[in-house]
């Protein structure tokens, strides 16, 4: 009979700081770019360049840590990370790990009804290492220094979540608390958020943890779920085979859906860490702390609550809302210009989140001005367009972040308010369909409906609805 066993998982979260230059030197963090331009002396670690910290980074840092329930620790420092890579080009990564910047934090979660808070042991600041690029045609391997020296924070929980659910709702806390921060954007797909996953299984019952396996290369949430799932049924057969699982890096490859062995994990000792003699220890005063503190925006937890409360929304709508901080900003500043909540939320759900779908890109990526959209609701509201008419403004709004009342105007889409003009055609429309005009007299209301689409052709879409039913009413008595 096979055991019971329990996934016991602890992350690594990595994730690029938005700054405009590296963390020790003035070179742009921008990503793309040819190979090789954006660096000097600093990031390419030539002899003799010597580091300067950026304070960005530092309030970046912090900002993080206070959002995560972290003690800032005051007076830390930096520290070497000696190893040899060729994409690292000192040999050694400024890291730290005696002084840490943000020490004993906690983030909340919800899993199926259930709230669970995972704690972090550590934020730290450190330096990204270059990247390799490996040229098949060439069999050779290429080095960009680019990324050398992008301000990084890492981190690092302690081994608190259980299951592949778990850790996609802490990752998405943290994703979200950051971006709302504005200290990230967290896009995965670039690299800018990356988790490693340290794993190990153990019965269930038992105190002491299994050996465990780091997992790097994952690049998406799916990636990290399907991960777990992999490589806690590969330790849980190695076990129930009488083997052991042996403590190492591994490799996710997402295609296979399996791990490979990368090379044995070091501890800290091997990797000879030692105070960085060019960098000076850094002091944050109270003052500094308390800058960073007072600046700290609201996060989604405290918008939730407060839509509710000012806004009267209905759970579901303050939930997709608040999912990204760009959402919420167009909705906040719509809404300030119309005072219609509801409504607002409404055209964004519905309208906008169906057009960001059919354009296959990202909520972060919409480009249209509130302005706009607040003008469409209210053109909408006073009956210069309908809603069908509407609709078809909003997708060149969408596009083209068009202004609505000249397009509308150049288009020629403006509703017929002219209430003459239009009985006249309804009269006509009446004229020609007597059987329909019978039927609801006869008692089939449905027949209205008929005539109502019939008009509705006739104006092109341009009568407003409200009003034809009203005249239709008055016309067949």
């Amino acid at each position: 009979m096979s055991k019971h066993y329990e996934t016991v998982i602890g992350l690594e979260v990595h994730v690029e700081l938005a700054t405009k230059t590296k963390i020790f030197c003035s070179c742009s963090t921008e990503f793309g770019g040819a190979p090789n331009t954006h660096t000097c002396p600093v990031c390419t670690g030539m002899p003799g360049s010597l580091p300067v910290l950026n304070k960005q980074v530092v309030e970046y840092a912090m900002a993080v840590g206070l959002a995560t329930n972290c003690t800032i620790t005051q007076n830390c420092k930096f520290d070497r990370k000696n190893y040899f890579y060729p994409d690292n080009p000192q040999n050694y990564q400024i890291s730290q790990l005696y002084l840490p910047i943000c020490r004993d934090g906690h983030v909340d979660i919800e899993v199926e009804g259930k709230k669970k808070s995972i704690r972090i042991h550590e934020i730290h600041m450190e330096e990204d290492a270059g990247k390799l690029i490996h040229d098949p045609i060439t069999d050779c391997s290429l080095v960009d220094f680019n990324r050398s020296g992008v301000p990084l924070i890492e981190i690092v929980s302690e081994p608190d979540m259980r299951s592949a659910e778990e850790v996609i709702a802490y990752l998405e806390k943290l994703r979200l608390i950051i971006q709302y921060l504005g200290a990230s954007d967290c896009k995965l797909q670039e690299g800018s958020m990356r988790a490693d996953v340290n794993l190990s299984v153990r019965e269930y019952g038992s105190e002491e943890f299994g050996t465990r396996t780091e997992m790097k290369n994952l690049n998406s949430f799916k990636a990290i779920a399907r991960a777990i799932e992999g490589e806690t049924e590969r330790q849980i057969d190695l076990l129930e085979d009488g083997k052991q699982v042996v403590q190492e890096t591994r490799r996710w490859d997402d295609e296979e859906e399996y791990s490979y062995p990368m090379r044995s994990k070091e501890d800290a000792q091997d990797y000879r860490y030692f105070p960085d003699p060019d960098l000076v220890p850094v002091i944050i005063s109270d003052e500094w702390l308390n800058e960073v503190k007072e600046r700290q925006p609201e996060l989604r937890d405290e918008k939730m609550i407060r839509y509710k409360e000012e806004f009267g929304l209905p759970e579901y709508d303050i939930e997709i809302l608040t999912a990204s901080k760009h959402l919420a900003d167009l909705f906040e500043e719509t809404n300030a210009m119309v005072e219609k909540p509801k409504e607002v939320s409404n055209w964004l759900m519905g309208e906008t989140m169906r057009l960001v779908k059919e354009s296959e890109m990202d909520v972060d990526d919409i480009t249209f001005s509130p302005k706009h959209l607040a003008k469409l609701i209210e053109m909408v509201d006073d009956g210069a367009i309908n809603r069908k008419v509407a609709k078809q403004v909003f997708e060149e709004i969408f596009k083209k972040d068009v202004e609505p009342e000249s397009y509308v105007e150049e288009n020629g889409l403006k509703s017929m308010n002219d209430e003459g003009a239009l009985r006249t055609t309804i009269e006509e429309i009446v004229a020609k369909n007597p059987q329909s005009v019978e039927d609801y007299r006869a008692g089939k209301k449905k027949a209205i409906g008929f005539l109502v689409g019939q008009t509705m052709r006739a104006t092109q879409g341009k009568a407003d609805p409200g009003m034809v039913n009203k005249i239709l009413k008055e016309i067949l008595g």
